[in-house]
């Protein structure tokens, strides 16, 4: 097992020290970075009625939080695990004024005034980030940058000279760049003003300080089982405690529980990310992208004087690719583009993509009034989570928001991205009942690798069977608690991921991440010899 992966969660292996956790096994930068946290299970009287339960403590919930609690609502941050766990701790934290989906793709389908509005929301969560850093003096290593964007073909000159002239006619700084940090020949770039990129966990963790400075409650390692309702309030149920709200907000990447409309409408995706010093000092002073699909992206990061190349790409769908394959061209990739001198990390995190491009932020389709939720981020989580914690905070506080049409969970768009709705709608069919079938029979666990997973026919069941360094043998139905579809093995981050809606859970089949709430069921197994 490599540096850079630790199954269980426990110690980070190049430094000894315990690591702030996340949802995989490879240590993000951000990790090895920081100082772990003490766990916070704040208590607080059964009988109290806060204003607002917020289920997550990424960056999404913990800027709604603070938001709210700072207008003078009594908040309570409830997470399954702990601050940061889930993607926010994976990011490659740039913070831009465009976003995957282009203006020009958001002109197409919901027209120029609307290109412009989501060009004005972005805007606003970009000077939000940046007033919260030098409010809160926080340490985070925030930097401005410009961002450049470049094309390699006809093909991609032509979308960039597309996503130029729209991101123009919806006012964002940008301009032809006659020269730029390319790390390839190129045809044509531009420069977006005023980019900028920080510590992802650094900002988050400072952000939950101040809330609880403000008399913020946060309780940690609570998993919301599920919510009812009452005349008064919600109650949200854990193994741990109930906790009583009048709002709730799902700020979980994606709603979790039961099947819900919005599962439908979001594609899980993986990207993967490595950190690599350089030689010659050769680093870029610049966020850089290319046009490839996917495309690729490069900036620099110090953290004690020690300067480290952030490279990303090669994102697939979750469980359809090869995380170490994805690793692997990404690593060629960047050593064909800088002189790498050494790979000192590599991490995966999961996004969503939208059915039409827009992220949903608002109230939880097919849920009573008051539960919101906010997901469908693409690659774009740290300034469009940030954005949701505008749109939030204000249709709780004031009941409205001049982006909650453009945002809307349950908006109906009959063109945009009905195409997308269906090829990913098939797909998830197709998985369903697909990885039912062709998968291989084996006589023992024997025939199973050490330190990995497969799904296997063992006895005339399907399985899902991991099996640890020393042999022993961890047995699970494979089945998906959230829907139904098969799992896959990630061998990378030593997960079970499901290819429908993205659901995660660790080897022993604990949930890593939703939808899913439930972890896949044991399976007791006897059988001759696991080595």
């Amino acid at each position: 097992m490599d540096a850079t992966s630790n199954p269980d969660n426990i110690q980070n292996t190049r430094s000894g020290t315990k690591r702030m956790e996340r949802d995989g096994a490879n240590d993000s930068l951000w990790q090895t970075t920081i100082t772990a946290q003490p766990h916070r299970n704040a208590a607080a009287p059964a009988e109290q009625i806060f204003d607002t339960l917020i289920v997550g403590a990424g960056i999404t919930g913990l800027t709604t939080a603070l938001l709210l609690q700072k207008a003078g609502h009594k908040c309570i941050v409830a997470d399954a695990h702990s601050a940061g766990y889930g993607t926010t701790g994976g990011t490659t934290a740039h913070i831009n004024t465009f976003a995957d989906t282009t203006y020009a793709e958001v002109e197409k389908d919901f027209g120029q005034e609307q290109a412009r509005q989501f060009a004005e929301a972005i805007a606003e969560s970009v000077a939000l980030i940046s007033n919260m850093v030098e409010t809160y003096r926080i340490g985070c290593d925030f930097e401005w940058k410009k961002g450049y964007v470049y094309s390699e073909t006809d093909d991609e000159t032509k979308q960039l000279d597309d996503l130029y002239q729209s991101a123009i006619r919806a006012g964002v700084a940008v301009e032809p760049a006659p020269d730029a940090p390319a790390p390839l020949p190129f045809r044509k770039a531009v420069v977006f003003d005023k980019q900028a990129q920080f510590h992802p966990l650094k900002y988050i963790l400072a952000l939950q300080e101040e809330f609880v400075k403000l008399g913020g409650v946060v309780t940690e390692n609570t998993l919301i089982d599920k919510i009812d309702s009452d005349d008064e309030c919600y109650t949200a149920h854990s193994k741990e405690r109930e906790i009583k709200a009048r709002s709730v907000v799902y700020a979980t990447h994606i709603p979790p529980g039961g099947i819900n409309v919005l599962h439908f409408r979001n594609a899980p995706y993986r990207s993967y990310v490595v950190a690599a010093t350089l030689k010659q000092d050769a680093y870029p002073d610049a966020l850089i992208y290319d046009m490839q699909e996917p495309y690729h992206y490069f900036r620099t990061h110090t953290i004690d004087g020690q300067k480290y190349l952030i490279a990303g790409g090669h994102d697939h769908k979750t469980a359809h690719g090869d995380p170490e394959k994805a690793f692997a061209d990404l690593i060629a990739y960047t050593e064909r583009c800088y002189p790498v001198d050494r790979i000192v990390a590599k991490w995966s995190a999961q996004y969503y993509v939208p059915a039409d491009g827009l992220p949903y932020i608002g109230q939880l389709p097919g849920a009573s009034g008051g539960i919101y939720t906010a997901t469908g981020f693409n690659g774009n989580g740290i300034i469009l989570g940030t954005v949701s914690a505008i749109v939030l905070s204000e249709l709780i506080l004031k009941g409205t928001s001049p982006y909650e049409k453009l945002f809307d969970p349950g908006r109906v768009k009959p063109v945009a991205g009905f195409t997308e709705f269906v090829k990913e709608n098939a797909d998830v069919a197709a998985r369903f009942v697909g990885d039912r079938f062709g998968i291989e029979e084996i006589s023992s666990f024997g025939e199973i690798a050490v330190g990995t997973g497969k799904i296997v026919e063992y006895d005339g069941r399907k399985l899902g069977v991991y099996k640890k360094e020393d042999g022993d043998v961890t047995v699970l139905d494979p089945v998906c608690s959230h829907a139904g579809c098969v799992v896959q093995w990630n061998d990378s981050e030593k997960s079970w991921d499901c290819p429908c809606h993205g659901a995660r859970y660790n080897y022993h089949g604990e949930v890593l991440t939703g939808p899913a709430r439930k972890p896949l069921e044991r399976v007791e197994i006897a059988q001759p010899s696991a080595r």
